[in-house]
């Protein structure tokens, strides 16, 4: 099938679903890197959708996907497999107490989704707090809580979301005065508040936000504010959990433990896995009030596999003190085209988390949206598939986040055909 072809099939079979399609069509991937139809390679430095933290077709992970295919799959959302149970216990070892009880799903916004019901049965409330540059999913509570993009349209949300501001020194008018913008945030919410604060839902780093990382000691105070208003606290890990940040979980850097956890995209290195982690007691709570999450693929054997492998092979590898160290690096070289370039106006993530923001020029910090998608399209010219943030009142930033098993080579390669390409742009 010609290209041509390809495309005009595309335009004409499919629903789109967001913005414009990458202009390749990929055959196949492997490690850091995808191949067009043309046999071109693209090194990845997304690591496809934020998700394959082990690169393409991971050898371990095909052998486990080949093992379980033949073998266990999918049941009765009603039985249990070894996996299952194998995966809650390994769940357990890797984080600290109380969180000591998994639900295995498949995607982000259903493991949100099923904190989000656990939270408001528990506490018998049904306000969600999110911040106002949150993605939380595209199903009815998860879109909810999820303030970047996709609120036009559609109706009403689902009624009870109150919004924090996001905490982005760059652009925030509180500036580095996030104790103050936290405060001055919850006595918003409290004004909001019809009495029903249920939980607080929040990511480590805002990714679709444009990869704002919440500064030392937030954490902590969130959790207090939360803790007084008798509201859970629940993290989604999606992009930051398994090793991403140098840490392998986002949270263990500020010692803050939250009720509710929620993993995916890295858990599944690519695949479709999904968890939420809570306590004994908060599961036992929602266990005798009735807690229903009953969908097809719920317990799938296969899901468990595949997320157990990919827990086994950051620990072999040492994967999470390799995104801390790989991470420095690649601080090392945006920090230094900060430095070196007008146009890059911010810096900002932590380990193989990265956010590199374009504007006019340092002063002003005017949203730069053209040069982004020129200096997109000229890294993907040059072999290097970036994925840039473009949201209203920001400049356009770039998401970094290459698999952890990328080389250090391929790093700074894809580091080089950034500058080339911002040179040209």
């Amino acid at each position: 099938m010609t290209d041509e072809l390809f495309w005009n099939r595309a335009a004409n079979h499919l629903i789109r679903y967001g913005g414009g399609f990458t202009p390749r069509v990929i055959e196949s991937a492997a490690g850091s890197y995808v191949y067009d139809a043309q046999g071109r390679a693209i090194l990845d430095f997304t690591s496809g959708q934020m998700s394959a933290v082990l690169g393409h077709s991971h050898p371990d992970v095909v052998a486990a996907i080949t093992r379980a295919a033949g073998t266990l799959t999918h049941l009765y959302s009603g039985m249990l497999s070894r996996p299952v149970v194998d995966l809650a216990v390994a769940m357990e070892k890797s984080l600290p107490d109380p969180l000591s009880r998994t639900l295995l799903l498949t995607t982000g916004a259903e493991s949100n989704e099923a904190a989000i019901k656990m939270a408001k049965l528990y506490t018998g409330n049904y306000e969600i707090v999110a911040f106002d540059r949150s993605w939380h999913g595209m199903t009815s509570g998860a879109a909810a809580t999820t303030f970047s993009a996709g609120r036009r349209g559609y109706g009403p949300p689902v009624p009870g979301v109150l919004t924090l501001p996001t905490p982005n020194a760059y652009r925030s008018p509180f500036g580095d005065d996030w104790q103050t913008e936290l405060d001055y945030g919850f006595g918003i919410v409290d004004q909001q508040s019809s009495g029903s604060l249920a939980a607080c839902i929040v990511e480590p780093i805002l990714s679709s936000g444009g990869i704002i990382e919440l500064p030392p000691g937030y954490l902590a105070r969130l959790k207090q504010h939360c803790e007084q208003r008798g509201m859970l606290l629940i993290l989604d890990e999606a992009q930051t959990g398994l090793g991403r940040t140098g840490t392998m979980y986002a949270f263990e850097r500020d010692g803050v433990v939250p009720d509710v956890l929620t993993l995916s995209k890295t858990l599944g290195a690519g695949l479709p896995v999904a968890v939420v982690v809570t306590s004994a007691e908060i599961e036992e709570v929602c266990h005798e009030r009735g807690f229903l999450f009953f969908t097809t693929h719920v317990s799938d054997p296969l899901a468990a596999t595949v997320a157990l492998t990919v827990m086994d092979v950051i620990e072999r590898d040492g994967l999470v003190d390799r995104a801390r160290s790989l991470g420095k690096e690649l601080r090392d070289r945006l920090d230094d085209l900060r430095n070196r370039y007008e146009v890059v106006g911010d810096v900002r993530g932590r380990g193989l988390l990265q956010g590199l923001e374009l504007v006019t020029d340092k002063a002003s910090k005017t949203p730069a949206d053209q040069l982004g998608q020129a200096v997109t399209q000229a890294c993907l010219e040059r072999g290097l598939h970036m994925n840039i943030v473009q949201l209203p009142g920001m400049g356009g930033i770039f998401r970094i986040a290459p698999p952890l098993t990328v080389s250090r080579d391929d790093l700074h390669r894809g580091v080089d055909i950034l500058e080339e390409a911002l040179k040209t742009a």
